[in-house]
């Protein structure tokens, strides 16, 4: 029938087949992942998360901004 020597042989062959598929489906799912990130920015669908550090901080204009809104407005002095 078989002997030992013939079943090694396969077992091995079939751990080696499974390898094979293993790591052939893991670079395609590696590979469609990679392609996914690498993808252009469509506008709309990008998630923009978070918000001002300090909201406070534009509660009250500071000299410079100001300045830069009356030269914008014209009215300077």
């Amino acid at each position: 029938m078989v002997d030992s020597t013939e079943l090694t042989y396969i077992i091995l062959g079939l751990t080696l087949l499974g390898m094979i598929w293993y790591m052939t489906n893991r670079g395609r799912a590696n590979l469609a992942k990679a392609r996914e990130e690498a993808a252009p920015a469509i506008a709309g669908e990008d998630q923009i998360e978070g918000a001002a550090k300090n909201p406070e901080q534009f509660d009250e204009p500071d000299e410079e901004a100001l300045e830069e809104m009356a030269k914008l407005l014209g009215e300077e002095e």
